[in-house]
């Protein structure tokens, strides 16, 4: 679809705004972007025009952390593991148009069973099924009875973990995931501190995953799986808690430095759930949490943001609430849009396509109403999302948040 979308401001997404700009979209890609006058006048007569006064047009959102596959339910893992795969599939298409009709137009999906994910990925790039842009990451790599274990990506040992690898490259995956620490959500599992791989068996997954060009996110709660993540030269640090056995936290400021120095992502996996966690954890632990997120900030962590959507307490639709959960931390609003745009689509390696406005890039884009900049609540306020140059308005009439073809 030909068209130039206008608005009192447009955000590129790399830290500039245009007043009174304009964008044209043309066969899937960002045709012009420039002042309205300006766009307008270059465009022919027969291109469709929507003018939105009273709003902003910024990229489309990234959601860096999601589970399709899941439900939000207390069993999520299970769930999606006993379900069929054509229930299930259907499902995962559901909860994608929730993430578009939030304004999200690319996430990254770091864990599914059976290549669903992967599937569905294919399905919404060709135009067959509406959705965001998914990156994939597959069955997530764990040890036998570990975290996840339910998925299938159990593997034990240096050649097993090679191939477990080579299995997700051949099945079509974007990156590799494993789980180096346990998790909160598997039953009778390593608990969320407790490291499941040695530093060995983790250089091997990521020199692995090198040779075929994939990166590693590697799921860490515990300090020392953290720890040793980072010396095995993972891409990304998903959640990053800082757990310790004895039940409490120890933000390590060595290693730290070490994420920082060397460059790593950190999707600390900020949901709605923040909100709860001021009364479950307590106003001075509460205070902790945030300033764990201040501290790494303040040495230079680069981190974007995700929301683990799918498990217990983070909704397919709540991307916002975590962006909010960043402001509470006290960091700036500009530097949360991009985190959750340009930065985002840098960490998860489709930068030069999608997470900025900007002539050549994919026609990713999200009109609100209201000013985001100056209350970040207004992202929620969506008017029109465009993901690869396929344009839709939230549809009020269906179930979930759903969208509709413009």
């Amino acid at each position: 679809m030909d068209m130039v979308l206008s608005a009192p401001k447009v955000l590129t997404g790399a830290g500039e705004w245009i007043p009174d700009g304009a964008v044209r979209v043309r066969d899937g890609l960002i045709a012009a972007v420039g002042d309205r006058a300006s766009v307008i006048a270059d465009a022919p007569g027969s291109v469709a025009r929507f003018g939105f006064p009273r709003c902003t047009i910024l990229p489309g959102l990234i959601d860096a952390h999601v589970h399709l596959a899941f439900d939000t339910g207390p069993e999520a893992q299970a769930t999606a593991a006993n379900t069929p795969d054509a229930v299930l599939g259907m499902r995962m298409a559901g909860r994608a148009r929730r993430l578009l009709a939030a304004g999200v137009t690319t996430v990254r999906d770091l864990g599914d069973r059976d290549g669903l994910a992967i599937r569905l990925r294919d399905e919404i790039a060709e135009g067959t099924v509406a959705g965001p842009r998914i990156v994939a990451a597959g069955t997530p790599i764990t040890i036998t009875g570990g975290h996840c274990w339910q998925l299938g990506g159990e593997a034990d040992g240096e050649v097993a973990l090679r191939r477990a690898v080579r299995r997700l490259v051949r099945d079509g995956a974007d990156l590799v995931k494993v789980m180096v620490t346990g998790g909160g959500i598997t039953p009778d599992g390593p608990p969320p501190w407790r490291t499941q791989f040695t530093e060995r068996e983790l250089a091997v997954v990521v020199a692995e995953a090198a040779r075929f060009g994939c990166p590693v996110a590697a799921h860490a709660h515990g300090v020392e799986g953290i720890e040793l993540a980072v010396r095995a030269g993972v891409h990304s640090v998903e959640h990053a808690s800082w757990l310790t056995e004895a039940g409490g936290r120890d933000l390590r400021l060595d290693v730290v430095a070490d994420l920082a120095a060397r460059g790593l992502w950190v999707c600390p996996t900020v949901s709605a759930r923040w909100r709860s966690s001021r009364e479950r954890l307590g106003a001075a632990e509460f205070e902790a949490y945030l300033d764990r997120l201040r501290t790494m900030r303040a040495h230079g962590v680069r981190m974007i943001a995700g929301t683990d959507a799918g498990v217990l307490g983070a909704p397919f639709e709540s991307f916002v609430d975590g962006l909010e959960g960043f402001r509470e931390a006290g960091f700036p609003v500009q530097e949360i849009i991009e985190m959750a745009t340009a930065r985002a689509a840098e960490a998860l390696g489709i930068g030069d396509s999608t997470g900025r406005i900007a002539t050549g890039m994919a026609a990713d884009l999200l009109v609100v109403e209201g000013d985001p900049l100056a209350e970040i609540s207004d992202l929620r306020e969506v008017r029109m999302v465009i993901a690869a140059g396929r344009a839709y308005r939230p549809d009020p009439q269906a179930d979930h948040d759903g969208v509709m073809p413009l």
